[in-house]
């Protein structure tokens, strides 16, 4: 019993909670608490609603790392304390049938890595739990919906199967009722889609999917965990130059309904343009939908107007919580929210990743509103070359048409040869040709291939799909959403109208206004020259400012 406690006591000594609670102003840092909730626990400090948690800080990852389950003994009884904490403040209990509280389970290393680990949704589902979802919100379609994302997403983080199977399942089921969508589905024909899940998920995983609720939370815990160490993790910190052993914390939060109906949804945005830079809303929504439904890169998205039509109050609020989070974190930020009837919860905020012009241009503006110093906008743009800052476009010539429109998500151009199969793009690029590779999602279980890659374009996705926020990371192109684009089952080909496309066929690409072209263009470029004059004077400054410290210094008596 007191080893038991010993090693409860070890684990609650490394959890934290969301609104932070702690003494004073005093957040745990990034290093502890992982980017995510370190910066949640700043915004829930000004006044914007996000949703209680607990976290699980960075030493558990690690210790686990080392020593695999045994680092976790005595988890379950802190997370029981948590979870009665988390129902304190909501008014539903984990596991309760009258008023159940489901939770998620998310990622959130210290250095941000956009789609790079796990997460669950809509934890805490059963038999019991979901005829409280029904009484609690009269809405059975909610509960059916909170249980097929729940044995499919657990079926594929925990247990490794396969997304294409359950997407088959369900694209047959859709098929043989004549429906076009998911959306169209009434809460009878959920239920039977959660049926047809769960054998899938018996079948394939050999066990019945797990009816405990905390068993469910606890596995999920652990396949974040494990996460860290999966190879895209691996290959976007070696991308990106991050260490090894930080570690991720881990994230459990109480959920909030995008799927609650019309007047709910999920989204994601930029405070200010990623691409080029321009102050403005940069938005992606999607109605009665839920967390990865956006980013997951496998639906096209609606943008800021539909958001303010479907759910005025909660537009309201995000054109308020703008300029917060930009004053609170000094730059642009990118953030995920749900709209739960009408009504705006942030999930998340982060500094978003950007094109290297747009960093400019951003860098620019924040020095103009006086958010920054010109000194701090030089250190946010350190790495950057201004020599290589330029806006390049195609070069128009009357009567030309694109073969091809989508949703511009990273700007610049691109002209390559056309690979539809991802582990064909080393050998193409070893033969000597530029790749543009083209998908039906934009997903970033394909990061090895987008990062050898000049373009990605894909028929489906957002542009805020976590796929293109990486591709704007890496100085990749990226066009979503090109409906009409056909992709061949083999592989090899594709159709767009009456016009075939093969392997190695050229293509130029515009990313800044998503038109693409057949054969290779003439590419024009430019020099912003305002923008580039702005940085020299503040360079100039800067360095006018350090002769004079150092001519003080030397004055200076002994």
């Amino acid at each position: 019993m007191k080893q038991r406690n010993t090693l409860e006591s070890q684990i609650a000594s490394h959890v934290h909670r969301i609104p932070f609670d702690g003494v004073g102003d005093i957040i745990p840092a990034k290093e502890v608490v992982g980017s995510k909730a370190h910066n949640l626990m700043r915004i829930a400090r000004r006044g914007l609603r996000v949703p209680p948690a607990f976290v699980l800080a960075t030493d558990i990852c690690r210790d686990y790392l080392k020593r695999g389950e045994a680092a976790l003994e005595g988890l379950d009884a802190v997370l029981e304390r948590e979870l009665g904490q988390i129902g304190q403040r909501t008014g539903r209990q984990f596991g309760d049938p009258r008023s159940p509280l489901l939770v998620s389970v998310r990622s959130g290393a210290a250095v941000s890595m956009p789609g790079m680990m796990e997460t669950v949704l809509n934890i805490g589902v059963n038999d019991g739990t979901l005829s409280g979802i029904i009484r609690m919100t009269g809405n059975p379609r909610l509960a059916y919906d909170c249980r097929r994302r729940l044995v499919q997403q657990y079926g594929e983080v925990v247990h490794g199967i396969t997304p294409a199977l359950f997407e088959a399942r369900l694209q047959g089921f859709l098929a043989d009722r004549g429906l076009p969508s998911l959306d169209e589905i009434d809460s009878n024909g959920l239920r039977e889609i959660c049926d047809a899940f769960s054998r899938l998920f018996e079948t394939t995983a050999e066990s019945a999917f797990p009816a405990e609720p905390l068993l469910q939370l606890r596995k999920a815990i652990e396949a974040v965990l494990r996460s860290w160490s999966s190879e895209r993790a691996c290959l976007y910190r070696t991308l990106n130059k991050i260490p090894d052993d930080l570690g991720t914390a881990v994230i459990v939060q109480a959920m909030v309904y995008g799927n609650r109906g019309p007047n709910s949804g999920s989204g994601v945005g930029f405070t200010r343009n990623p691409g080029d830079g321009s102050n403005e809303l940069y938005v992606d929504y999607l109605a009665n939908a839920q967390g990865e439904d956006v980013v997951g890169g496998r639906r096209k998205a609606m943008g800021l107007g539909e958001l303010e039509r479907r759910a005025p109050d909660a537009y309201r609020s995000l054109l308020a919580a703008r300029p917060v989070l930009e004053q609170e974190f000094a730059d642009m930020q990118d953030f995920e929210f749900t709209v739960e009837e009408g009504q705006l919860v942030l999930l998340q905020c982060r500094a978003g990743k950007r094109t290297p012009l747009a960093a400019f241009r951003i860098a620019q503006d924040l020095v103009s509103e006086s958010l920054i110093t010109p000194s701090a906008a030089l250190k946010m743009l350190d790495g950057l070359h201004i020599d290589d800052i330029e806006v390049i476009s195609l070069k128009q010539s009357e009567g030309l048409a694109p073969m091809l429109r989508g949703v511009p998500a990273s700007t610049g151009v691109a002209i390559g040869a056309v690979v539809f199969d991802p582990a064909r793009v080393a050998a193409v690029v070893r033969s000597g040709r530029i790749v543009i590779l083209v998908r039906q999602n934009a997903e970033t279980a394909e990061i090895g291939a987008l990062s050898e890659a000049a373009a990605l374009i894909a028929v489906e996705g957002a542009r805020t799909s976590h796929a293109a926020v990486v591709a704007r990371q890496l100085g990749k192109v990226c066009v979503v959403g090109c409906e009409g684009l056909n992709i061949d089952a083999s592989g090899r080909s594709a159709i767009v109208a009456d016009e075939k496309l093969y392997e190695g066929d050229l293509l130029s690409i515009d990313g800044a206004t998503g038109a693409i072209y057949r054969g290779e263009l003439e590419v024009v470029r430019e020099r912003p020259m305002d923008l580039l004059r702005s940085i020299a004077d503040w360079r100039n400054a800067g360095s006018t400012e350090s002769e004079s410290q150092r001519s003080r210094a030397r004055k200076k008596p002994r």
